[in-house]
């Protein structure tokens, strides 16, 4: 166990705590966007970034991503980490102005807009649908190309239209509704920052009701080992 301090409280954290868990633990609240505790963190939206004092070095940190050790001092709202907190709050509501999610933590930090304008973009890179696709799902359908030697295009999130199985998830965990879902006609509609993908729907045996994707089916059958027609029939039409 290491023994640290939050905010003037003294706390205990197993090793490979992270920050973020040690505060939350402690009753103390830091604002996160893209962190999500059944993914792996990213320190993608810099939200939760905290004034670390260790030893002799002072620095910004941000509380998702890195481990308490012992004799940290850590200041959730020092003037540092809450300047830096509002400037990454501005940036990503300036690209996404519409984001609710975005919008009640920029009231919770006191601001009203951004003092500055950028093009405006749904996604902001925070990686929760690539994590959830990867981590959750198990398909690896979505992908972030970052920039690198040699590259010319800009960091961006890509769908593999093959790959992807159209269950959904990227739509339901994605905090600026960058990705969109909507079933009608018998088929899914997926609306996501590389473009549109549609993927049929399977009916119900039974009722005829339009329930599932039919690819989801199809990984769900080849992932439980069952033969196919166990998912022919919808919820309300099994026994």
């Amino acid at each position: 166990m290491s023994k640290l301090t939050i905010d003037g409280k003294t706390v205990e954290a197993a090793e490979g705590t992270t920050i973020l868990a040690a505060a939350n633990k402690s009753g103390v609240d830091i604002p996160t966007l893209c962190y999500n505790e059944e993914l792996s963190p990213a320190g993608a939206c810099r939200l939760c970034v905290v004034e670390v004092v260790n030893g002799q070095a002072c620095a910004l940190m941000t509380a998702c991503d890195n481990p308490v050790s012992e004799g940290m001092t850590i200041d959730t709202n020092s003037p540092r980490a809450l300047d830096a907190r509002r400037l990454a709050t501005e940036v990503l509501l300036a690209q996404r102005p519409t984001s609710k999610k975005l919008q009640d933590i920029a009231r919770r930090l006191g601001l009203d807009e951004p003092r500055f304008t950028l093009p405006q973009q749904e996604c902001i890179l925070c990686r929760q649908c690539t994590r959830t696709c990867q981590e959750v799902v198990g398909v690896g359908a979505v992908s972030f190309i970052m920039r690198g030697l040699g590259r010319e295009v800009e960091p961006r999130v890509i769908f593999d239209a093959e790959r992807c199985i159209a269950c959904g998830s990227c739509a339901y965990i994605c905090p600026t509704e960058a990705i969109k879902l909507t079933d009608a006609g018998g088929k899914r509609t997926l609306m996501t920052p590389s473009g549109k993908m549609e993927f049929c729907l399977k009916a119900c045996g039974h009722c005829g009701a339009y329930f599932a994707p039919e690819k989801q089916l199809v990984y769900m059958a080849r992932q439980s080992g069952l033969p196919q027609e166990k998912f022919d029939l919808c919820l309300n039409c099994r026994d």
